[in-house]
């Protein structure tokens, strides 16, 4: 049997560090935006290259705590709009809706998976306030003209990192390219916590300030509450454990690279489409996708050989009931993405015999 994602197997590597970490939060008696919280944002905030990093409860406050933070500035204000990419997971959507902020989907390269940058400025109105890119899959979305788009529009730049720890833009790491930056720990990811967790990294003092007050129910001073904030806090036990996890991640990234280049390589099978990757510094490959017309039938296959995949995502936002006022929309690109991608395992503790198993099994797939 082959997971798709053995959590179990992946934090015995630390086991024993990871115990002495729980072992020391609960001799100190000390559960919440303690000494841990502080060293592991000082220790993030350096490997992804800012000059500062707020840890929150999840991926999505992040972002949403992004927003809100510049709400509160005066940046933004409810009913502007904010571009991102239409086939991203609902969470970066969530974000935007939730602030009173107004979604605008853009189709992605079908090439990239990523947003398109050459068809950015057409969406640009002047309600646009910011542009929210999507390492999605672990893959670098940044583009210089993107960067360009927001210089010449005065827009704000936010990234969603939630799949994308340590991917390089020319050296740089995602989550640093930006104005703001939301990052979830979520158990799956390529930096996982125990349970939830998540952070926001940015060069600016105030939105640092301003999303570390909103998180705390908009408090800068106990029981002074200059916002009406929400709880919204990393906890010493999983700071311990991502700052433990941390020093591992370009380590375990550089293993999924490894099996990344053995599926592009052997995987042979003219009924299945490989994602296009031309430089393994820009991707983490927090997903590995394949695409095809039979993607069901495919899954099946793999099934039934004991092989586990999962689909990301089956329902594009633009479809789902919860933003039923988009169902006349048409994104032609998202919808073929949605309808054909498969994602295969991939993990810092697959063994070479089972990416065997994997590449084997699809080379031998009739459609």
């Amino acid at each position: 049997m082959v997971k798709f994602l053995d959590l179990k197997k992946i934090n015995e590597v630390h086991k024993e560090e990871i115990e002495n970490a729980i072992g020391s939060v609960l001799e100190s008696g000390w559960y919440l935006q303690g000494s841990l919280t502080e060293k592991f944002e000082k220790d993030y905030a350096s490997y992804i290259g800012t000059d500062y990093c707020v840890g929150c409860g999840n991926g999505l406050d992040a972002l949403t705590l992004i927003l809100r933070a510049y709400i509160e500035l005066g940046v933004m204000k409810p009913g502007d709009e904010v571009i991102v990419p239409a086939n991203t997971y609902i969470a970066s959507i969530i974000a935007i809706t939730r602030t009173g902020l107004t979604p605008v989907l853009v189709e992605p390269s079908e090439e990239t998976l990523q947003i398109d940058p050459s068809l950015i400025e057409s969406a640009i109105t002047p309600k646009t306030r910011a542009i929210m890119i999507v390492h999605l899959y672990g893959r670098n979305a940044f583009d210089e003209r993107i960067a360009e788009i927001c210089r010449k529009h005065n827009l704000k730049l936010i990234e969603d990192n939630a799949q994308a720890h340590g991917c390089l833009y020319e050296g740089k790491k995602t989550g640093s390219l930006g104005d703001a930056a939301g990052h979830s720990f979520y158990p799956g990811k390529n930096l996982g916590a125990l349970g939830d967790a998540g952070a926001i990294t940015t060069d600016d003092k105030a939105l640092a300030e301003t999303v570390r007050a909103l998180g705390n129910y908009g408090s800068e001073k106990k029981y002074v509450f200059k916002y009406k904030g929400l709880n919204s806090r990393i906890d010493e036990l999983q700071a311990a454990v991502l700052d433990i996890k941390l020093k591992y991640l370009d380590e375990e990234n550089a293993r999924r690279k490894e099996i990344a280049k053995r599926y592009l390589k052997e995987i042979n099978n003219p009924e299945i489409r490989l994602p296009k990757v031309t430089d393994m510094d820009s991707h983490v490959f927090h997903i590995f996708p394949i695409f095809t017309l039979r993607r069901d039938s495919l899954q099946d296959y793999l099934k039934e050989k004991g092989i586990s995949t999962l689909i990301h995502y089956p329902i594009p936002p633009h479809q789902q009931e919860a933003y039923k006022e988009w169902k006349d929309l048409s994104f032609p690109i998202t919808e073929k993405i949605h309808n054909e991608e498969l994602s295969l395992p991939i993990s810092p503790v697959m063994t070479d015999e089972e990416v065997d198993e994997v590449i084997t099994a699809l080379n031998e797939w009739s459609a």
